[in-house]
């Protein structure tokens, strides 16, 4: 399993500017102080390996596996797996794959054998709790997320206000026309391994880009709502296996600025529980 570190408690400053060009309806400005509490966040996102692990101890069959099939990006699809599979309405980038799930990321035929240190992805909110349950640990907060993420930072990325530094980069997202074409300037079409950049200065890894990560909370709440826990019983109410809209963090490989402006710090997201695709992944929380 992924290593625990240690994130004291203090307050900082939680969203984004509107000069980050967010989406309104997100609610991701302005910013707010909030006060955090200490506690323990995965360096990295679960991956194929530790996934493995809790499905052999447990027999847990996934939400991908129980409605057989998923949302796999169709550049990552094989021809013939396309001529079965159903594009989706106004997001024909997307394609229900009635084989895909966490084992098989692609469809049939795929495979996570060469991906053991890669996140494990069509992971619902659901699934993710299941895990936590069996690690003895739990999604975390938006706020919780957000301020492990930063390192300390104030800036949009963990390293500072632009993607890149001089043409490098330092996370796994999308370089190229989106949808149509990715120059894997980064490395990787799909994902990357969960250490695969440097982590932040808190010690976790590929906080933005790669897959996006469920949260413990509801999507799109007021952010100042986080300082007034006794009006978001976060650890009981929202902790049951529920099909509304939970947040999301992170942004993922699939990231652009001309289409999803998601992957920075203060963005914010939201799908439902029972959501799972080739981008979506977690990691946990523990006190």
């Amino acid at each position: 399993m992924s290593k625990d570190i240690f994130i004291r408690g203090n307050k900082f400053i939680m969203g984004a500017d509107q000069n980050e060009k967010g989406h309104p309806l997100d609610r991701e400005f302005p910013k707010v102080e909030v006060e955090i509490d200490s506690f323990y966040i995965e360096e990295t996102t679960v991956t194929n390996a530790d996934f493995k692990k809790f499905i052999k101890d447990t027999g847990y069959i996934t939400d991908a596996e129980k409605l057989k099939g998923s949302f796999v990006f169709h550049l990552l699809l094989r021809k013939t797996e396309k001529e079965k599979a159903d594009i989706v309405n106004n997001t024909p980038w997307w394609y229900y794959v009635e084989t895909a799930n966490w084992k098989q990321p692609e469809g049939q035929g795929s495979s996570i054998k060469n991906k053991m240190d890669h996140p494990v992805v069509h992971i619902s909110r659901n699934d993710a709790i299941e895990y936590c349950n069996w690690a003895g640990k739990r999604l975390p907060t938006e706020a919780e997320w957000e301020y492990a993420a930063r390192g300390g930072t104030k800036t949009p990325f963990p390293w500072g206000n632009q993607l890149t530094i001089n043409d490098e980069y330092y996370s796994n997202t999308w370089q190229g026309e989106f949808p149509i074409s990715n120059t894997v300037e980064d490395g990787y079409l799909s994902t990357a391994p969960a250490k695969m950049y440097p982590p932040n200065q808190f010690g976790l890894y590929q906080v933005i880009g790669n897959v996006w990560e469920w949260c413990l909370n509801p999507g799109r709440i007021n952010i100042d709502q986080f300082n007034d826990k006794s009006s978001l019983d976060f650890y009981n109410e929202y902790w049951l296996e529920s099909n509304k809209f939970f947040a999301v963090k992170g942004g993922s490989f699939l990231c652009h600025s001309s289409y999803c402006n998601r992957y920075r710090l203060g963005a914010r997201n939201q799908l439902a529980a029972n959501t799972t695709s080739s981008n979506l992944g977690f990691r946990c929380v523990s006190l």
